[in-house]
């Protein structure tokens, strides 16, 4: 069990992490709302997740370029 949490925490974008940071919560309080909000409202969160993770991985392309995208 312990080698699929590593695996799950190691390619999940960082979303959790960084909304956890963000908002003063542990990560894993998170990934439970995450969780949780999916059940009840069918999946939604999920769309919401994979903008996030998106958005998250323009911005570090950004800083470790140093310059605009499209420059």
């Amino acid at each position: 069990m312990g080698t699929l949490r590593s695996i799950i925490e190691k390619y999940s974008f960082g979303v959790c992490s960084y909304l956890g940071a963000k908002m003063g919560l542990q990560s894993s309080r998170v990934r439970l709302y995450f969780i949780y909000t999916s059940f009840v409202t069918l999946g939604s969160p999920i769309i919401i997740y994979l903008v996030v993770a998106f958005w998250l991985n323009i911005k570090s392309y950004i800083k470790r370029n140093g310059s605009l995208l499209f420059d």
